[in-house]
């Protein structure tokens, strides 16, 4: 049994997967992607991925926000992780209150995700409100980064089945 087969098992959850990176692709899923599927489709997916497919997929998710948009989400990653004990490096390299490298270059901020989740795997859990605290997404742009990643990582599964 492959990483497919896992984690997207029968035709009707291929479906519904689908339908989920389809959602994703057509904007911000502030309304069409809900906390809870977010957080489940994250938490089905990810967990089968190597390092590389997660760091890959982070990177396509995190480019498709702003520079304002990575900045917020790694200002929130580090304060969250730095809470849980998980050291996140400071990326504010002109002490102007923005991540400078995290803001200008997804893939630098997908290096400092996936730094976090191999040293703590279940952090976004915890983050995320399941043994955390502030609830499940207290910042949007959480929300859209935790989707883009599973919605990533999901299309890279299937495409490589195809």
């Amino acid at each position: 049994m492959d990483i497919l087969e896992r984690v997207l098992g029968s035709p009707e959850k291929r479906t519904e997967y689908q339908d989920f990176i389809n959602r994703y692709d057509q904007g911000s899923p502030y309304e069409t992607i809900n906390d809870r599927e977010a957080v489940d489709r994250y938490q089905q997916v990810t967990p089968e991925l190597s390092r590389d497919q997660y760091r890959d997929s982070a990177a396509e998710a995190f480019g498709r926000l702003s520079p304002q948009e990575r900045a917020e989400f790694s200002q929130w990653l580090r304060t969250r992780a730095n809470a849980q004990g998980v050291q996140v490096p400071d990326y504010d390299l002109n002490d102007d209150g923005i991540d400078d490298r995290a803001q200008q270059d997804p893939g630098e901020l997908a290096e400092m995700t996936t730094r976090v989740r191999e040293q703590d795997p279940s952090i976004f859990e915890q983050i995320l409100g399941k043994g955390g605290t502030g609830g499940a997404f207290d910042n949007p742009i959480a929300k859209i980064a935790v989707a883009g990643i599973a919605a990533m990582a999901a299309s890279k599964l299937m495409g490589a089945r195809r």
